[in-house]
């Protein structure tokens, strides 16, 4: 297994596994973006995401390289008014079959390795309250979840609705 830095050729691959973590997260009509959104918005001039993929030799005879990508640490530079410049992983994923691995653990561990070149004062991101694997390996790291603190979004619907009626 190699962990590397994603190129736009990845992106398919990059994807699929998004549309695998919709469907554990029980939300698989949910992915909205495509293979040229990715493309677009993590290769541009300015990137909008940065993505870290993990590597390995390929069984499968179908396969047209030797090469498969098994899983994937999507994440951005946010700025807190506290903190100062931090990253954000906005997803840790690993294919099913991998799970157990030990891969994830190596994504996780080259997202702490990147917020410690980049000097980042705090590296973040959201785990689901019923994943409980999830928020055990956390605590166990060294994190913090912090369970008094809610999510809040605002979907396109809701922000075409605010904008179109109350800011008239």
């Amino acid at each position: 297994m190699i962990i590397r830095k994603g190129t736009p050729a990845d992106m398919p691959s990059v994807l699929g596994l998004i549309k695998e973590l919709a469907l554990f997260e029980k939300e698989p009509d949910a992915v909205l973006i495509t293979v040229e959104d990715l493309v677009r918005d993590g290769f541009g001039a300015v990137p909008l995401f940065h993505v870290f993929v993990a590597e390995i030799d390929s069984d499968s005879p179908e396969s047209t390289s030797d090469k498969q990508i098994v899983g994937i640490a999507l994440w951005y530079y946010r700025y807190s008014t506290w903190k100062g410049k931090t990253i954000h992983l906005e997803d840790l994923v690993v294919k099913e079959s991998m799970r157990g691995t030990g891969l994830g653990y190596a994504l996780y561990s080259e997202i702490l390795k990147q917020g410690k070149k980049d000097q980042v004062r705090r590296v973040e991101w959201n785990v689901l309250d019923w994943n409980t694997p999830a928020i055990d390996f956390y605590e166990k790291s060294g994190a913090k979840v912090l369970r008094d603190w809610h999510v809040v979004q605002m979907d396109e619907l809701g922000i075409h609705q605010f904008v179109s009626d109350k800011l008239k």
